[in-house]
């Protein structure tokens, strides 16, 4: 049996997949994985790509689900969405970070979607539009 966050973050994730779907997005990966980094859920929106990340708190849970997301984990991200987008030879595509967040109610569930809720730091630069 899973641990009791691993269940409850695949609740979530589950719950996000179908809001996104519902929403008019085509999943397109889940959990998908290069070394130790994860994007949570890749989807088109038309012609572009988004990294939807997901976070999900429990019954009872004080913390706002987006609070877990911060610098280091945006930088985990962008890094992870390199990797997509050079495996996938998808750099001239547009795409954008969506944050996904869940929590779990004794009478279901309560998302919100924030679009394009993050961005990488400026420089580096593989595309004029994508700066990291």
């Amino acid at each position: 049996m899973p641990a009791g966050h691993l269940s409850l973050g695949a609740r979530g994730e589950e719950a996000a997949a179908r809001f996104l779907e519902r929403a008019g997005l085509c999943l397109l990966e889940r959990n998908w994985r290069w070394k130790q980094w994860e994007l949570d859920l890749i989807c088109e929106e038309g012609e572009t790509l988004v990294f939807a990340e997901v976070k999900t708190r429990g019954p009872g849970s004080l913390a706002a689900p987006a609070d877990a997301l911060n610098a280091a984990k945006q930088a985990r991200l962008f890094k992870a969405a390199a990797q997509y987008l050079s495996k996938h030879k998808a750099w001239e595509r547009p795409c954008r970070f969506d944050l996904v967040s869940v929590r779990i109610l004794e009478s279901g569930e309560e998302i919100e979607h924030v679009r394009d809720a993050f961005s990488p730091p400026l420089g580096g630069g593989h595309a004029a539009w994508q700066p990291w």
